[in-house]
């Protein structure tokens, strides 16, 4: 067993606020999440609160998109920390946190995922670091992120 950490950061040309309501509503994800073109036919089901603490969000897809769901646990100006459950391919849980830093017109996003590889992921961990499978990821999404905010037409 082998805890992880994966984190990166951008700067985003919109308020907090904005950036906030972004990742706070789990119906806004599609826009932006790196993951949600790894399967056209992507199965999604929305429960509990619109957005914020409670707000649920669960998936199914292909192969590559497996099977899991995701809550919002902690929601505040400054940050959103949500719980990521995955089935399939394979079981995990790990914790996700989004952290929100003004700095006058532009917010300094950062995303990071933590938890501990066990079974079939703690052998595959030690073949590939977590920060080289998800890492990518999470840049392709900040990137998306960023360009959603500054899009003024998008609502957010």
């Amino acid at each position: 067993m082998g805890s992880y950490s994966v984190e990166r950061t951008i700067t985003v040309k919109a308020p907090a606020s904005r950036v906030h309501g972004l990742v706070d509503d789990f119906h806004h994800w599609p826009g932006w999440s790196p993951w949600e073109d790894l399967d056209p036919d992507l199965e999604r089901r929305y429960s509990g609160a619109d957005h914020g603490v409670g707000a649920h969000y669960a998936w199914s897809g292909n192969k590559k998109a497996g099977v899991g769901s995701m809550e919002i646990t902690r929601s505040s100006a400054e940050e959103i920390v949500i719980a990521l459950e995955f089935l399939k391919p394979f079981k995990s849980t790990s914790t996700t946190l989004f952290r929100f830093a003004p700095h006058g017109e532009q917010t300094e996003v950062t995303w990071r995922m933590t938890g501990e590889q066990k079974g079939m992921m703690a052998v595959f961990g030690k073949l590939m670091k977590m920060d080289k499978l998800i890492g990518p990821d999470f840049e392709k999404g900040l990137a998306r992120l960023k360009t959603a905010a500054e899009d003024q037409s998008i609502a957010g």
